[in-house]
């Protein structure tokens, strides 16, 4: 059950860790996150956050039989 969650939680994470990197550089309008490069900081890493939740949960679904 972990497993699932960590790779649930940790796609999530990455796809809004690019949406809001992109809203960052200012790619995407009409939001007030765009142009605003506190995202294109915050962003990387919480995608960085998700890549590595992602990690985890392959590597625990992995070892059970």
């Amino acid at each position: 059950m972990r497993g699932w969650f960590l790779l649930t939680l940790g796609l999530l994470a990455v796809v809004i860790g690019a949406v809001w990197t992109v809203q960052g550089l200012g790619f995407v309008e009409g939001s007030v996150m765009t142009g605003e490069r506190i995202w294109v900081v915050v962003g990387p890493v919480v995608s960085l956050a998700g890549l590595v939740a992602l990690w985890i949960g392959l590597r625990s679904r992995r070892r059970r039989p």
